[in-house]
Order: structure tokens, then C-alpha cells, then sequence
């Protein structure tokens, strides 16, 4: 509260810090071309989950994707080389 709140009407504000944090983080989608099962899906989060900075990561098999949360903006090449060494390819 601002010990205000008969003038500006401010209310009580709760800011949950959790979700604070998980909004500064950035989202990136990539297509993943050969992506076909929960299998293929586990081998590849789990390759780019081990990517500096990377926070979480989810295949979506049905339409070929990962999303990545990360603690800031990736380098493309990079997820790229790491998708590869997988044994799976990004599509452009």
C-alpha cells in the first residue's frame, strides 16, 4: 500500500517475484525439422537445455517445434550447432 489510499485508490499490490523473474526471460520458437516422437523430443531438449543461459526448453512433437525460455537472447548459430550434434536440423 502507498498510505494513500483514500486519494489515489491504489489498493494492495502483491507482486509474486517468481513470476516477476519468469517474465524477463526470453521466449524463442524453433522449428526442428525430424522431430518425430517423445524420444527425439527428450534428445533434443536435453541438448539444448544444457545451452549457457537456457532455463527450460518444450518440444511440441506434432508441430516440430522447442520453445526456449532463456535468461537472455540466444545465438541462433548456436542452438543451431547444438540441434545438430543431436541429430536433428532447424529449419530457417
Amino acid at each position: 500500500m502507498c498510505g494513500n489510499e483514500s486519494s489515489c485508490g491504489c489498493g494492495t499490490v502483491t507482486i509474486d517475484s517468481a513470476r516477476a523473474a519468469a517474465d524477463t526471460r526470453t521466449r524463442s520458437t524453433y522449428q526442428v525439422s525430424g522431430m518425430t516422437c517423445g524420444g527425439c523430443a527428450k534428445k533434443v531438449t536435453g541438448h539444448v537445455s544444457e545451452i549457457a543461459g537456457v532455463t527450460d526448453v518444450q518440444a511440441d512433437v506434432a508441430a516440430g517445434t522447442i520453445t526456449v525460455l532463456s535468461d537472455n537472447l540466444l545465438d541462433t548459430a548456436e542452438v543451431r550447432a547444438v540441434v545438430q550434434r543431436a541429430g536433428y536440423q532447424l529449419v530457417d
